[in-house]
């Protein structure tokens, strides 16, 4: 059996064949970090982990690399709001972005990178699209020549005829064509900026992402996925710097993920429906977010409301209570004599889990696998004898598929103050013996359990988040 992937740029489900034997070099678009983000941010976050837990699952080995975009519009014009400077919002909220989505099950990438951290190999990917003909100096800006590059709106099927009507030079803009976008911006007088051959500046949102992806991943990469409203202009402004720039093609798997609507309806600040994922993990179990957003098929769009969540918790007790039942009935089952017959059902559910995973990783179907799963546990486990080789056999199972799907089956319980103490003991001595690590380590499960630890002069103290 071999995976499928719905690819954006050619409308088609195709078989993944990477580049690598064994390798999956995956590179995903992250927040622009000026704030909380909200669920429509959560939803990529929640999909693309999945995606990659599911390739780690079949025995690949993902280099998956997801950005912060800490210098921009947004970011200056927060930072000026509160009257502080523009990485300390940045680390702020790439902070919590962290910790939220963290509750949400999602595993670090291997790398972060930060634009604010790449400036130097922004500036020489410029410097090569200007020395190639693709891009242009204009009084302290740098456009990318966007009919240049003549396979432009191939990833959103687009020609540039129909792209060209309607599109404006805007006041300010020395363009050459209405189409030209910006890979250098000239600062603003008091603004964070760099210095390049251009003058002093910041780059343009675009670049970026082109710029980090071929450090960290190279020229070519297996999959570039984000949310479906980066399809156009991001995605494809990526497209046509990098294939310009680089020669090459630039990814050959794109994925996008359908929006979110709020009761119906379109997220968004005027309609006052716009749900911060930071408030969601604080009132309802991140387990059964994640679940929800699992629910549907990553590629179609998803209804969200305290309904629809209380189902969906429902939903998921069941599989926990089943679990529960199985731990349970393990403790009183006998070793009979190998039950064929249940051991080749439980195989078969295997197999068909795999099967909806390797249609364009569909987690709708994948967990309606999970609950014939947990249908025929329930059956088994009104036997009067019961065979604790089978009961292991869904144990492990159900296990398995919930930790493809970032889940987890049993519950966290509160850590008891002295357990934190005895923790935060191991820690100081873990940084006596500067093994850093560890005590790291120590730190970030305690804030995962939501205990916070201010270190001072006295001592360490801790609270509950």
């Amino acid at each position: 059996m071999s995976i499928k992937i719905y690819n954006t740029l050619t409308r088609k489900k195709e078989t993944f064949t990477p580049i690598e034997p064994g390798k999956v070099n995956m590179y995903v678009c992250g927040p622009t970090v000026y704030n909380y983000i909200h669920i429509g941010n959560a939803r990529p976050a929640i999909v693309f982990d999945t995606v990659r837990r599911y390739f780690e699952y079949r025995g690949y080995d993902v280099k998956y690399v997801l950005n912060f975009t800490d210098v921009d519009d947004k970011l200056i014009k927060s930072a000026n709001e509160l009257g502080e400077e523009v990485p300390d919002v940045a680390n702020r909220f790439i902070d919590a972005y962290l910790e939220d989505v963290g509750a949400l099950g999602v595993k670090e990438a291997v790398h972060h990178p930060r634009v604010t951290e790449n400036m130097d190999e922004i500036i020489e990917f410029i410097q090569t699209l200007i020395d190639k003909g693709h891009a242009y100096a204009a009084e302290g800006d740098v456009y990318f020549r966007t009919r240049s590059f003549d396979e432009y709106g191939k990833l959103s099927h687009q020609s540039i005829d129909e792209l060209r009507t309607g599109a404006r030079i805007q006041v300010g803009e020395k363009k050459e064509d209405p189409l030209d976008f910006t890979l250098w911006k000239e600062a603003k007088p008091n603004e964070i900026a760099w210095e390049s051959p251009w003058g002093s500046g910041r780059p343009g949102w675009h670049i970026e992402c082109s710029t980090m992806a071929k450090k960290y991943l190279g020229d070519t990469i297996d999959i570039h996925a984000g949310g479906q409203d980066l399809t156009f202009p991001h995605h494809e402004n990526e497209i046509a710097q990098s294939e310009a720039g680089n020669g090459e093609t630039f990814a050959r798997y794109w994925m996008h993920n359908g929006y979110i609507n709020i009761e119906n309806e379109k997220m968004s600040k005027s309609l006052g429906n716009f749900v911060l994922a930071h408030d969601l993990v604080k009132h309802h179990d991140p387990q059964v977010i994640r679940f929800f957003m699992l629910s549907v098929q990553y590629r179609h769009p998803i209804n969200f409301s305290d309904a629809l969540l209380r189902g969906a918790k429902n939903s998921f007790d069941r599989i926990r209570n089943a679990y529960e039942n199985i731990q349970h009935r393990k403790k009183t089952s006998l070793d009979l004599k190998q039950d064929t017959e249940w051991l080749e059902k439980i195989q078969q559910f295997e197999q068909q889990f795999i099967r909806e995973m390797d249609d364009d990783f569909n987690t709708a179907n994948a967990i309606a696998v999970i609950f014939d799963v947990t249908k025929e546990a329930n059956v088994y486990l009104q036997s009067e004898q019961t065979s604790l080789e089978v009961l292991n056999a869904f144990e492990k199972t159900l296990h398995e598929f919930v930790q493809v799907l970032g889940l987890e089956l049993e519950e966290e319980t509160e850590l008891l103050d002295d357990e934190v103490d005895r923790l935060i003991q191991e820690r100081n001595q873990a940084r006596k013996d500067r093994n850093f690590e560890r005590a790291d380590q120590i730190r970030d499960d305690l804030k995962a359990r939501n205990i916070i630890l201010e270190d001072t002069p006295q001592g360490t103290r801790w609270k509950r988040g």
